[in-house]
């Protein structure tokens, strides 16, 4: 259901209550959406199982002993020389 701003403020308890028993509730501002109401549930169910960012960058792809050694062995020198 789409509610305009100034009703979904008068009526948040009802717009609370139809996103908990109803689904999405859909706010307009001067006719365009502008937000949307979930209940917890939907939202649990939208995000569940994403990994926060630090598990993201965890589990990207292994380092093998040659990409180790490699990483390892080149100059420890910054690649540009001295610019001042």
């Amino acid at each position: 259901m789409e509610w305009h701003l100034q009703d979904a403020k008068n009526h948040f308890s009802k717009v609370v209550q139809k996103a908990r028993n109803e689904g999405p509730q859909v706010v307009t501002l001067r006719g365009e959406r502008a937000a949307v109401v979930l209940s917890a549930a939907d939202y649990d169910a939208l995000i569940g199982n994403r990994p926060d960012i630090i598990e993201d960058l965890l589990a990207g792809p292994a380092w093998d002993d040659e990409l180790a050694a490699s990483i390892d062995a080149r100059a420890k020198l910054p690649s540009r020389g001295n610019i001042f």
